[in-house]
C-alpha cells in the first residue's frame, strides 16, 4: 500500500518560472493527443525536471511520473519517503504517491492501481525507457504489472525531443555555466606545476565551480596525465606529475543541472614537435567543426568536417568515431545529452537554440602523445557561436 500526499499550492523550483513550465507541459499533452496517448509514464530525471521542476536524485529508485493528456486528470508522481518534500517544493506533481521500502514492496504493482483509479486502464500509454531513471528489472516489473491493464508504447523522445531546443531562460543559465567552465579551466592551468598530484588540477577546476556558484556535475571530471592522456575515459587513482608532462582535462560546469562542457590540452615543459603538429590539426578541426555547425545542415556534418580535417592531418587510428554530443540538464551518471551522437551520416537537423560540445581527441597509443580540445557551441539563426573561452593552448 502507499500514501498519498497534495503537492503545494505554488511550488517554485529554482531554475524555471511556473509559467514556462506551465507551457512546456501543455506541449507534452497536446503531442500525447497527437499521438493518440492518454499518458505518458515518466522516468527521466530530465523529463522530470524538465517538465514539471522536480529536482531529485530519487530516480536510482522505482520512481514514475504520470502525465495524463486529459489536464483534468492531476499530475500524479510515484516516489519514495526521501523525495516528498523535494517534489512537494520544486515541482507541478499536485498528486504525490509515496511506496515504502518492505520485504513485499512492489511499486509497480502500486502503479497499476493508481493508472486503473485515475481511469487510464484499457489506454495506450507512452513509456520512457531510453533512460538511467528505468532499469531493466524495472521495466521488466512493469510490463508485467501492466499486461492486460493499458497497451504501452515507446516514447522516450517526446520530452527529450523538446529539450533540445532551449528557451531563452535556459540559455540565459548555460552562459553562467560557460563562464563557469572557464574559470575552472584557469583555475586547473593556475596549479599546473611539476611534483603534485594531477588530481590537484581536478580539486582546483572544481573549487572554481562551486565556489562560482555552480553544482557538483554528472559526472567527472575527467583529468589525464602522462601516458593516461590517451585515455577517452577517466581512472581511478592520482599520479604526480613530472617536470616535463601533458593533461588533457575535459569537465563540465554545471548550473541549475546545466551542463557546458569544456576540454582543454595542459603542456609542463618544453612542447614536443610532434604534439604541437598534433595541436595544430586539432585547432583546425575544432574550427571545420564550429563552421559545419549551421542550422539546417544535419548534425552528420560537423562530424564529417572534423574526418575531413583530421585524416588530412594523418591522425585516423589516433581519433574517436564520434566528436561531440549535445548538452543539456542532465542527471547522474552523464553529462552527454545524447541523442544525437556527433558522427558521420546522423541526419538530425540543427536548429537553433540547440547546444552542443564538439570536440577533438587525438591520442597515438605507441608513442603516448596526446592533445585534446573542445567547447560548447549555441546554434544561433545564423551559425554557432562558440560559449567556451578558454585560452586554446
Amino acid at each position: 500500500m502507499h500514501e498519498r500526499y497534495q503537492g503545494p499550492a505554488r511550488p517554485s523550483p529554482a531554475h524555471v518560472s511556473l509559467d514556462e513550465l506551465k507551457e512546456r507541459l501543455g506541449r507534452v499533452r497536446a503531442t500525447l493527443v497527437e499521438r493518440g496517448l492518454a499518458a505518458l509514464l515518466v522516468f527521466a530525471p530530465e523529463s522530470h525536471y524538465w517538465a514539471t521542476g522536480l529536482d531529485t536524485g530519487g530516480y536510482v529508485f522505482f520512481q514514475c511520473g504520470i502525465i495524463p493528456a486529459d489536464p483534468a486528470k492531476p499530475l500524479t508522481l510515484l516516489t519514495r519517503r526521501p523525495d516528498l518534500s523535494q517534489a512537494r517544493d520544486t515541482s507541478l506533481y499536485a498528486d504525490i504517491r509515496i511506496w515504502y521500502d518492505a520485504n513485499d514492496a512492489n511499486p509497480a504493482g502500486e502503479l497499476r492501481g493508481i493508472l486503473e483509479e485515475m481511469g487510464l486502464g484499457v489506454q495506450r500509454l507512452g513509456l520512457e525507457t531510453a533512460t538511467y531513471g528505468l532499469t531493466g528489472q524495472n521495466h521488466a516489473a512493469v510490463q508485467a504489472a501492466l499486461q492486460g491493464v493499458c497497451a504501452l508504447e515507446p516514447a522516450s523522445d517526446i520530452i527529450h525531443g523538446m529539450r533540445a531546443v532551449k528557451s531563452a531562460s535556459e540559455i540565459g543559465i548555460i552562459r553562467q555555466a560557460a563562464a563557469l567552465a572557464d574559470a575552472a579551466v584557469a583555475a586547473a592551468r593556475q596549479r599546473l606545476a611539476a611534483g603534485i598530484p594531477d588530481s590537484a588540477l581536478t580539486a582546483a577546476a572544481m573549487t572554481a565551480i562551486l565556489d562560482g556558484g555552480g553544482d557538483m556535475p554528472p559526472a567527472g571530471p575527467l583529468c589525464n596525465s602522462g601516458p593516461r592522456a590517451v585515455y577517452g575515459r577517466g581512472v581511478g587513482g592520482p599520479r604526480m606529475l613530472q617536470a616535463r608532462d601533458q593533461v588533457v582535462i575535459e569537465l563540465a560546469a554545471t548550473r541549475h543541472r546545466y551542463n557546458v562542457c569544456i576540454e582543454r590540452t595542459l603542456i609542463l615543459g618544453e612542447m614536443p614537435a610532434a604534439q604541437r603538429r598534433m595541436a595544430d590539426t586539432v585547432r583546425d578541426a575544432m574550427a571545420a567543426m564550429v563552421e559545419a555547425a549551421r542550422p539546417g545542415n544535419p548534425a552528420g556534418a560537423i562530424a564529417e568536417a572534423f574526418g575531413r580535417v583530421v585524416d588530412a592531418g594523418g591522425y585516423t587510428r589516433s581519433r574517436f568515431s564520434a566528436c561531440g554530443y549535445p548538452l543539456g540538464a542532465t542527471f547522474r551518471p552523464s553529462w552527454m545529452d545524447v541523442p544525437p551522437m556527433l558522427h558521420p551520416g546522423n541526419p538530425t537537423p540543427l536548429l537553433p537554440g540547440m547546444v552542443f560540445f564538439p570536440h577533438c581527441m587525438l591520442g597515438d597509443a605507441e608513442s603516448g602523445v596526446a592533445f585534446g580540445s573542445g567547447d560548447t557551441i549555441l546554434i544561433t539563426e545564423t551559425g554557432a557561436e562558440v560559449l567556451t573561452r578558454a585560452p586554446f593552448l
